[in-house]
């Protein structure tokens, strides 16, 4: 039990950045080139986590075929949920400016955002969850990337959430639900997958980071590239770069 509530405190603690950026994103005007910035940033924080600590592990558990089957069927699922909730109207869920439609243009478009972002989390915080099992080290990397690129995340669709006539009530209950849930994830994905094979745990971290890596290529790099351009590639370098230097500390 003891083994659970630290992987749920560690999940809390990844998911509550939303929280803080989103905190920012209301009370403060950020300037949205800083916004793209960061989210570049924070995609190439999440690219090495992905890289090293994901798939990596995942090829090391139970080899190759884990590893296709797991993250073409993450990205697969990612992208069809994504999907279906674009069409509700959390197609721009991280945007910091005025794409996200309002309740009135769009009804049912705040469930659709809160959904959105539960897509979003939810497989980061598993993992969290599962790398500590079996007496694992926490990725320090992982949790990290996570922690960093929540940030932007917050931050921008709160941005934009506001833009939309969102009130500020309703922006911290999102991000704070979604805070809680992310810490219940990583404290289900270490209680329930205790006794998973290593073929089933190879290809659920795989699920994972193909939902990931589908996620930064679909949403946040675009953002980044919508704003800041040319700079994108560059920070997303000194980000991957940086989470590297991390995990290898």
């Amino acid at each position: 039990m003891t083994g659970a509530l630290v992987a749920g405190g560690w999940g809390l603690f990844a998911g509550a950045a939303l929280l803080v950026g989103a905190a920012v994103g209301t009370l403060v005007r950020v300037p949205p080139r800083l916004i793209a910035l960061v989210m570049a940033f924070g995609s190439g924080v999440l690219m090495a986590a992905v890289s090293f600590e994901l798939i990596a592990e995942a090829y090391e558990r139970s080899g190759m075929v884990p590893v296709v089957t797991g993250a073409v069927g993450g990205a697969v699922v990612y992208s069809g949920a994504n999907a279906l909730l674009a069409r509700r109207g959390a197609r721009h869920r991280k945007r910091s400016g005025e794409q996200q439609p309002s309740e009135e243009e769009a009804p049912g478009s705040g469930n659709a955002i809160a959904l959105g972002a539960l897509l979003d989390g939810v497989p980061e915080s598993v993992v969290i969850g599962t790398s500590l099992l079996g007496g694992g080290h926490l990725g320090v990397a992982t949790v990290g990337a996570v922690f960093i690129s929540n940030l932007p995340e917050g931050l921008a669709s709160a941005a934009g959430m506001r833009a939309a006539g969102r009130g500020r009530g309703y922006v911290f209950a999102l991000w704070g639900g979604i805070a809680v849930v992310s810490g219940l994830a990583a404290l289900a994905g270490y209680a329930l997958l205790g006794g998973a094979s290593a073929a089933v745990m190879a290809t659920i971290t795989a699920v994972a980071g193909g939902a990931i890596l589908t996620m930064i290529a679909d949403t946040m790099i675009p953002e980044a590239y919508g704003r800041v351009h040319l700079l994108t590639g560059p920070v997303t370098v000194i980000g991957f770069l940086s989470a590297f230097a991390l995990a290898h500390l």
